[in-house]
Formats: structure tokens, sequence, C-alpha cells
């Protein structure tokens, strides 16, 4: 008879910390941001508040890992690159209009930018793990673009993208208007009109 195996605490350790993370979004999308807890987080994933704290120092801290594990990061990100600059954008533009107008990632977005605003440390990290890794690589895309002459070569390549994604942002932000494929098509033309060679 083989002796009994011991739990392997990594194994309890990643249950707890996904618990964690699907009771924030799960939270957030019911609730709201503001009336989400950290006692309310940890009671939803059945762990003690203790975990929650061992892992993350706030709560925005745990909604933006939260949203980050839906979204899988940012590692490895590439935008596709067929050789069709407008194509390739308008993918990318129609799948980001998607995930804006989708409720599974609408709620923690929106409570993720309310507390990178009041948190300096957050802000931080939401740049290092996720925004400045997705733009290295919309910015990637646009090197090559510029190589085979579809776009100015003197583009100011943040610029770029300020104007693709600026308004879409805004648009969302204010609920201002519908976010549909043919908005998304509209911001790409409009751009690849600005920066044409």
């Amino acid at each position: 008879m083989s002796p009994p195996r011991k739990p392997d605490p990594a194994r309890r350790s990643e249950r707890s910390r996904r618990a964690v993370l699907g009771a924030a979004r799960e939270l957030v999308s019911e609730v709201g941001y503001a009336k989400v807890s950290i006692e309310a987080i940890a009671s939803r994933a059945g762990v003690g508040k203790q975990t929650i704290y061992r892992w993350w120092p706030s709560k925005g801290a745990v909604i933006f890992d939260a949203f980050l594990e839906l979204s899988e990061g940012a590692e490895g990100v590439r935008l596709p690159d067929t050789g069709d600059l407008g194509a390739d954008l308008r993918t990318v533009m129609r799948a980001t209009v998607a995930e804006f107008a989708d409720p599974a990632f609408e709620a923690p977005i929106r409570a993720l930018n309310l507390e990178i605003i009041a948190d300096p440390a957050l802000a931080d990290a939401y740049r290092e793990k996720l925004a400045g890794p997705v733009d290295e690589a919309k910015k990637e895309r646009l090197r090559s673009a510029q190589q085979a002459g579809q776009l100015a070569a003197d583009a100011d390549l943040d610029l770029v993208l300020e104007v693709l994604y600026a308004p879409l942002y805004q648009r969302w932000l204010h609920r201002s208007g519908p976010l549909t494929p043919q908005y998304a098509d509209a911001l790409v033309e409009i751009t690849l009109r600005a920066f044409a060679p």
C-alpha cells in the first residue's frame, strides 16, 4: 500500500487564485466596481481575505489581474500581417469593438479604468504588463507597413495609434454611440488617409 499523498500547495494555490479572479469578474459585472469588496471576493471565491492580500495589495490589483487573465495577457501579442495594412487593421479594430461591446469584458474594463485614474501604482502595472506590450505589438505592425510603403515613412507611430484608437475609446467611455464593425472600419479608413505615404 502506497503512503497517502500530501496535498500539493501549488495546485491548491492556483485553484484559489483562479477562484478569486473569477469571483472578482463576476462581482464587478453583477454589482459594479464600487460595491465590490475584498470580503465579497473572498466569500464568493471560498478563500480567506488573507489569501487575497497575500497575492494582491488592493482591490484594483485584483480587478486588473482578473482582466489581464480574461484578455490572456499581453505576452507574445502579434497583430496579423497579411501584407494588407487596411485589412489587418480592420480585423484588429473589429475585434476591439466586439470586446468593448461584450458585457463580460466591458464591466472589468470600466472598473479597471476607474482604478487606474486613482492608483498610480496600478497605472504603472497596467502600462508595464498590458498597454505597453500591446502598443509595441501594434507599432511593430505599423513599422512593417512603413517599410512596405503603405504608411508614411515619417509617421509618428504613437500618434497613428492615438488617431486610430482614441475615438473608439471616447465613444465607449461616454457611451455616446454604437460600437459596430462599420465604426471600426471607418476609423481605419480615416487613419490610413491621414497617414498615407
